[in-house]
């Protein structure tokens, strides 16, 4: 039996309003990971649960992608959504996180309605598991799930971040 060779990915570094956010894309142009550069070991822990051993060669991801990134941040809050991203998570993870790419710029949902929103009501708490191992953050838009009293709850990058990033969204809407 043959070992399993490490996943190839490519590690960009991009400055941003709110600190450096580290961009993993794969050789296909897939974004793979997204987070800001304070909290790599949680992106390095979630590579790792998902792909194993990673290889994380600095470079520039793909132009489209990286362009698309800077744009958002730049002030086109639309700019992410047609971004192709490759998960390895559970069947239900990927069910959540796509149903956090439906959720419009300039917009934020409960865990409530996101658990509604995927046909399962109950599934609130686990909804909030799969929000919080979302290995691509902003491009799957984990910000903009708050409280149901609309109260900003946990954010990986920090609240004061996702503050930022809700009001960058209105603003640009």
């Amino acid at each position: 039996m043959t070992a399993k060779l490490p996943e190839a990915f490519t590690l960009d570094r991009i400055e941003t309003p709110v600190g450096t956010v580290l961009l993993v894309t794969d050789a296909d142009g897939a974004v793979r990971a997204l987070d800001f550069d304070d909290y790599a070991p949680r992106m390095m822990r979630l590579l790792a649960r998902h792909y194993g051993q990673v290889n994380l060669t600095p470079g520039a991801a793909p132009g489209p992608v990286r362009n698309a990134v800077i744009a958002y941040f730049n002030g086109d809050a639309r700019a992410l959504e047609t971004l192709i991203v490759t998960t390895a998570g559970t069947p239900f993870q990927r069910e959540v996180w796509a149903a956090l790419r439906a959720i419009p710029a300039g917009e934020t949902r409960s865990y409530g309605q996101l658990a509604v929103a995927i046909g399962r009501p109950k599934a609130v708490r686990a909804v909030g598991l799969a929000n919080g191992a979302n290995p691509v953050g902003i491009i799957v838009p984990c910000h903009r799930v708050v409280g149901a009293n609309g109260t900003l709850t946990g954010y990986a990058g920090g609240l004061e971040r996702k503050r930022w990033l809700l009001a960058h969204e209105a603003a640009a809407i």
